[in-house]
């Protein structure tokens, strides 16, 4: 069911200061800082040439990565994102083994513009995953 691995992201308490380290102490090529009101985060892309790294910072209070970092004040990993090609698939095969997709188990449009879902980390060993339709 599962494609590649698109991207591991990471929450931070400073998005500018963390950038500046995959930029400058590790060479990496960094995109530009994007808000995402939907998701109640700013996020940065590094592009490590075979994957993504996405830096996660809040995005007022009441962003989920606020209270990840509340929890985590040096931020840490926060989930790692597989491709699928049929994200309405995925979540049924999933739901009906088991899982648990959170919200309403409506896609939300994600940082690509491709529609994206998060699987309960409790059913995953502890680990947050997000689905991520792209297109064949």
């Amino acid at each position: 069911m599962i494609g590649r691995l698109n991207h591991i992201a990471i929450a931070v308490p400073d998005l500018a200061a963390a950038s500046a380290k995959y930029r400058d102490l590790l060479g990496a090529k960094v995109g530009q800082p994007q808000a995402l009101p939907g998701h109640g985060v700013t996020v940065v892309f590094v592009d490590t040439g075979n994957t993504k790294v996405e830096l996660l910072e809040p995005l007022g209070e009441a962003s989920p990565i606020a209270a990840f970092l509340a929890k985590n004040p040096a931020g840490g990993m926060h989930h790692i994102c597989f491709e699928v090609p049929d994200i309405a698939a995925a979540a049924a095969t999933l739901t009906q083994g088991g899982a648990r997709v959170l919200g309403d188990g409506t896609p939300k449009t994600g940082a690509h513009g491709n529609p994206v879902l998060f699987l309960h980390p409790k059913d995953f060993d502890g680990t947050l995953i997000e689905l991520e339709q792209v297109p064949a």
